[in-house]
């Protein structure tokens, strides 16, 4: 069966990729993180078959890892009500006490289900039923996989059926769950994260989605240049960078609608059309965008040191780029703080 990961560029159609391989006589799952989205594969899918086919089943990472993985092979035998989406208490137990996994009213934590599958050896019964009511997996965000959920995805990869994983390393802004200092460092080194996909035999893939349609050539190549993400355009376009270094220019971004202003954190603060740079992932709707920035990387952006920013934030600052379909401003907060409130 063939296996793969199928690592993207921003606005390169991996929804489409997806959306594309599915049939009406092939029976696939298709999992994917967030509830964005879960709504977006949804409305893709009944636009290509105008409805959703009984032999298509799209999921959400946790309803499948309790629905699917859980349930059916525990959940009689354990005896618990849900999940826990809470951060576990500190108390240690060994791995094979329940207690490390539910709380006191019998919820299971969610960031340590995955390792609970491991433990009571149930990762062979997934494999089974995947192999039973599946012919194909597709895994969709597959960078925000962390923790145990990315050890257990690597096992499950082992079924005896089709199964291609897509996402973009460079996308990584949230994470599945979090348990202590398990995978701490997977998003660290994209050679070293590939290697974990290849030791497992998965073949990876960073030719057939590395081009954007969504960017044109000039933030295309900004991103490569300044951010040292390797990223091209299928299209030349003629989007401008543009940097806002005046006040009144300033003002008239703030205050024009069609363009929307990407913060790191608080836009809701700034009284205008905006969004915050991370949870600006999946939108795809925007033409001009501009970005803001604090004093810290503003600095890094002038000095030319944008690919020095700790992964986390410069990431995040790809996410926020590669929204442009038009051109990309980029302009200081100090220059909007005029228009933040409760300060």
């Amino acid at each position: 069966m063939d296996k793969s990961v199928i690592f993207s560029v921003a606005g390169s159609g991996k929804t489409s990729l997806i959306i594309e391989r599915l049939s009406r006589d092939q029976r696939a799952l298709i999992i994917t993180y967030t509830d964005n989205n879960h709504r977006h594969l949804r409305n893709r899918i009944i636009q290509r078959f105008g409805m959703i086919p009984s032999n298509i089943t799209l999921m959400t990472y946790f309803s499948f890892l309790h629905g699917f993985c859980y349930r059916p092979l525990m959940q009689l035998q354990l005896g618990t009500r849900g999940l826990n989406f809470r951060r576990p208490p500190d108390r240690h137990y060994p791995l094979d006490n329940l207690n490390r996994y539910r709380d006191g009213s019998g919820r299971l934590y969610h960031c340590r289900l995955a390792k609970l599958l491991q433990v009571v050896k149930a990762i062979p019964g997934v494999r089974a039923r995947l192999e039973r009511f599946y012919d194909c997996l597709y895994v969709d965000e597959v960078q925000d996989f962390a923790g145990h959920d990315f050890n257990l995805l690597l096992e499950v990869s082992q079924a005896k059926i089709g199964m291609t994983f897509v996402g973009d390393f460079h996308q990584h802004t949230f994470d599945t769950s979090r348990d202590g200092a398990v995978n701490k460092n997977l998003h660290d080194d994209v050679l070293r994260y590939e290697k974990r996909f290849r030791d497992a035999g998965i073949t990876v893939d960073k030719a057939t989605l590395g081009r954007s349609w969504r960017c044109a050539k000039t933030v295309c190549d900004f991103i490569s240049a300044k951010l040292q993400i390797a990223m091209s355009a299928h299209e030349i376009g003629c989007s401008r960078i543009i940097t806002v270094d005046d006040q009144d220019q300033a003002n008239l971004l703030h205050a024009d609608p069609a363009i929307v202003k990407l913060f790191l954190s608080e836009h809701y603060k700034y009284g205008c059309h905006s969004e915050n740079w991370g949870a600006s992932k999946g939108m795809d709707h925007f033409d001009d965008v501009c970005v803001v920035m604090g004093p810290g990387i503003w600095k890094g952006y002038v000095a030319d040191r944008l690919h020095q920013a700790n992964p986390q934030t410069r990431n995040k600052l790809y996410v926020a780029c590669t929204r442009a379909r038009g051109n990309l401003y980029f302009v200081p907060e100090k220059l909007l703080r005029a228009f933040k409130q409760g300060t």
